[in-house]
């Protein structure tokens, strides 16, 4: 809690350039970029950093397929060099994937004319992946012995990307990467609104652990508080361009389906692209896509019943998949960004995930709409030059906020690890060795983390049981990851939550030892606070009617 607590002294102590409102994945680029091109910024979260819908995504990359039926081509355009441009800044990260995708009869393109349209997408994606290929029923099957062929007449396999480990890790690195440039972000402090006095804007905020508030002063206030972009914005009284529907996806994670390391896509029976993919254990299946009218939803027996039946239908199992296999679920929004005067009322499945940002120059107020983790860059480079027309300097525009460390970097650790023997310390049940898996996660904070084990070799013991992370890894996340509840760690920093079942972990004796790592004396407090938490969210789940049920009960302003 220090570095938290260290920040939140900071936020009052002097003018920053700019206030960014939110910590998803538009916020933590913006402070990123901000913060790495020179510019003073600060971040407010009113939860944990990537807590909506940056840690609910399908984990994918991709350069928007779906979007070559509405001939969007220059949308795809931009949304294939965003991917490609990823893979290349962080390449032990954002990794090229197969996409195997099946076509049934009386859909409504031949599967040939979908294989065509999957060169085009290639393409116009610069030719930066692996080629298509036709595949025939037959081939389907010897590809993937557990998808039904028996209604399909045929299929394609193409090339997208995905993140190795989980979207909510991938967004905090941006925030991490902006307080190693000076950034000021502190997460469960909530923004309570905003005024215009002297030239700045006054940002009251509260302290969601404490209950203390406080001022915040900076020169530009960016909006990236993402499904609540439009309320936050009635709070400063800001009117803009455009406002956000919300769509609700849910996915179920199950015991591993496949041992293929591709991802199966399928057309669900409402049209929407449906998918089955690969994490590590286990498979991550769906999504839905359900117009909602709150962004605070919960998954219903309808959503489960609706992936589930989706998926049993179009693979052969020893056992149909049902309720009680499912581990754990992701449910979120996807802001959809409209323009105010209309848009909603189109195809609800076409819209697009495009972002928007609207700029009020006269106060210096920027709101950011809409966006995914593929796009992500572009964003926090538009923001920038943005910052810099409404009078802001940008010290080092030129400077590179982005990407993992350099290789020289890279190779030093991996010099280091070969030295001290690192990967033959990888715990048999391990998916892959500790060199590979502490760089991606940790980049030139893993140095560190070597001096550690060469220390006291137990850092590097596996300290959860059934998962892949380290004491070491526990000591990095209390020093440096502001982890402020244990959800924080267990379903963010880390996705166990989503791979170990509930009661597994309230018996394992290493997380009670992690909690004493992270929380000190408050240890017993926050494992309690979880898993009281948790079976509250149960609860209200296995017992609605249909209706969306809020995951998160906290009353917060935005």
């Amino acid at each position: 809690m220090q570095l938290r607590n260290s920040n939140i002294e900071k936020l009052d102590d002097e003018v920053f350039d700019v206030l960014v409102i939110g910590g998803g994945v538009n916020g933590a680029v913006a402070a990123a970029a901000l913060a790495g091109t020179g510019v003073r910024v600060a971040l407010v979260e009113r939860g944990d950093f990537a807590g909506s819908t940056s840690m609910h995504s399908s984990n994918l990359v991709w350069g928007g397929i779906k979007y070559m039926e509405s001939r969007d081509f220059a949308l795809v355009r931009k949304l294939c060099k965003s991917r490609n441009h990823l893979i290349k800044s962080y390449p032990s990260t954002v990794q090229e994937i197969r996409f195997l995708t099946t076509i049934s009869r009386g859909f409504r393109y031949h599967p040939r004319y979908l294989w065509a349209g999957s060169w085009l997408y290639w393409l116009i994606g610069n030719g930066f992946t692996r080629t298509p290929r036709f595949l025939s029923p037959a081939s389907i099957k010897q590809s993937e012995a557990i998808i039904d062929v028996g209604d399909a007449v045929g299929g394609f396999e193409y090339s997208d990307a995905y993140l190795h480990d989980n979207d909510a890790r991938f967004v905090f690195n941006f925030v991490r990467g902006a307080l190693n440039y000076g950034a000021v972000a502190v997460n469960y402090v909530e923004s309570l609104g905003a005024r215009r006095e002297n030239g700045q804007w006054v940002s009251r905020v509260r302290d969601v652990i404490d209950g203390r508030e406080l001022e915040v002063r900076a020169r530009v206030l960016i909006n990236a508080a993402g499904p609540w972009v439009d309320t936050h914005n009635a709070l400063t009284g800001q009117q803009t361009e455009h406002r956000h529907v919300y769509s609700k996806g849910v996915h179920l994670i199950v015991p591993r389906l496949t041992d293929s390391r591709r991802v199966l896509a399928f057309f669900a029976d409402d049209g929407r692209l449906f998918f089955v993919i690969p994490m590590g254990q286990r498979t991550c299946i769906g999504t839905t896509d359900t117009r909602v009218e709150n962004p605070e939803v919960g998954v219903t027996r309808d959503d489960v019943r609706f992936v589930l039946d989706n998926i049993n239908k179009r693979l052969n199992l020893d056992k149909p998949l049902d309720s009680e296999d499912i581990i754990a679920t992701r449910c979120g929004v996807r802001p959809l960004a409209v323009h105010a005067s209309g848009g909603g009322d189109r195809d609800f499945l076409q819209l697009s995930r495009k972002h928007a940002i609207d700029v009020n120059a006269g106060d210096a107020h920027l709101s950011i709409f809409g966006g995914k983790l593929t796009d992500c860059l572009n964003v926090g480079e538009e923001v920038v030059d943005l910052v810099r027309r409404l009078g802001i300097a940008v010290p080092h525009p030129r400077h590179r906020w982005y990407g993992e460390a350099p290789n020289e970097v890279r190779r030093e650790f991996l010099h280091q690890a070969g030295l001290m023997q690192l990967d033959a310390m990888t715990s048999p049940q391990a998916s892959e060795p500790l060199s590979t898996r502490l760089w991606r996660r940790y980049g030139t904070h893993a140095l560190e983390m070597l001096e550690e084990i060469r220390e006291d070799p137990r850092q590097a013991e596996v300290l959860i049981e059934g998962t892949e992370y380290l004491r070491c890894e526990l000591r990095q996340a209390q020093r440096r990851e502001m982890v402020t509840r244990l959800e924080d760690f267990l379903r963010r920093r880390s996705k166990i939550a989503l791979v170990v079942p509930e009661e597994a972990m309230r018996r394992s004796p290493g997380l009670k030892e992690a909690c004493g790592i992270l929380f000190g004396d408050r240890a017993e407090e926050r494992f309690a606070e979880y898993f009281r938490d948790s079976r509250a969210v149960q609860y209200a789940t296995t017992q609605d009617r249909g209706a969306d049920t809020p995951v998160h009960s906290e009353s917060l302003k935005w």
